[in-house]
């Protein structure tokens, strides 16, 4: 087997399960050592078992995100373990997934104000004291990978207010981050997921019954042709291993795209769902919904369009 990021160190924030888990994974199975984290040390352990089955090793380290003594501990233990060597950040904690789930019927005045921390608190804030931490051991060495997962709700509303404002401030901290690391030989990228096959979306279609449910029925007509959580993973292992990666810091970088540029295809052999083809893009337009069965499916949505639509003025 393969292992092309033998000897590289990376940390996996938020890996207990889901895309957090698939990227650990498929960072052993490439030979890295990974640190994962999560707030419950035995489903902690029982990821970093699956994890290095596949080779490599893995930490599990319990952290909670929303607390810099936890972040600070944590790369202070990276720093001491491997000799201040960090060559792999993924930002990828985040708790406001229930919290999405409980209230995606509600407008955002008819929700708790609760809410935003839910969403933005783990999952933007503990983002930067990550990427502050990590970048205080890669600047020296000048040399690092930092990728945020994000999601096309950066671009356009999808669940509710706080979420889309928060991948997009996931978006502008790549972007931001990436201009004042370029010069240190530091990439940092956004990468977005496109619907991923996670353990929590498929208790929910399992246990709701709720026919008229508008989540459950856009879930139940995209969910079989989604990611697995290894989907990510195999993304981050062809950027980190890219000797060109520098050359796409500060981007947005949807897993349909890297699976075009790297010639992935997900871990049960299936293309990857290019849910930025047109046809793709108008059926998520209810009133043009009807267009996308008359358009191939190699039609994608050109990206001076896509500026457009997420112009700021």
């Amino acid at each position: 087997m393969a292992t092309p990021m033998k000897g590289q160190v990376c940390v996996v924030t938020g890996a207990s399960r889901g895309i957090g888990r698939g990227i650990a994974l498929q960072l052993c199975q490439a030979g890295a050592t990974v640190y994962i984290t999560g707030r419950h040390l035995d489903t902690l352990q029982a990821a970093a078992r699956d994890a290095q089955s596949r080779g490599g090793r893995c930490v599990p380290v319990v952290c909670d995100s929303s607390q810099e003594s936890d972040v600070r501990s944590l790369f202070e233990q990276v720093d001491r373990e491997q000799h201040g060597r960090l060559d792999v950040l993924v930002n990828n904690a985040y708790a406001g997934v229930q919290t999405i789930l409980n209230n995606h019927k509600k407008a955002f005045w008819e929700s708790p104000v609760s809410m935003w921390d839910d969403i933005n608190n783990v999952g933007l804030r503990g983002h930067y004291l990550c990427s502050v931490y990590g970048a205080r051991l890669m600047v020296p060495a000048g040399r690092g990978l930092i990728v945020v997962i994000s999601s096309i709700g950066g671009m356009q509303y999808i669940f509710n207010v706080p979420y889309g404002v928060g991948k997009a401030a996931c978006d502008r901290l790549a972007a931001d981050c990436a201009h004042e690391l370029r010069r240190h030989g530091i990439s940092y990228v956004s990468l977005w997921p496109g619907l991923v096959q996670t353990e929590l979306l498929t208790d929910y279609m399992e246990r709701s019954d709720n026919v008229e449910d508008p989540l459950l029925k856009q879930l139940k007509s995209s969910f079989s042709s989604g990611e697995t959580p290894e989907m990510s993973g195999k993304c981050v292992v062809a950027l980190a291993t890219d000797p060109d990666i520098l050359s796409l810091s500060g981007k947005v970088l949807p897993s349909c795209d890297l699976a075009r540029r790297y010639g992935l295809q997900d871990v049960d052999g299936r293309p990857v769902h290019d849910y930025l083809s047109l046809s793709s893009v108008l059926r998520s337009a209810s009133s043009l919904g009807w267009l996308a069965s008359y358009l191939p499916g190699f039609l994608r949505m050109p990206k001076w369009i896509m500026t457009l639509y997420t112009s700021k003025f």
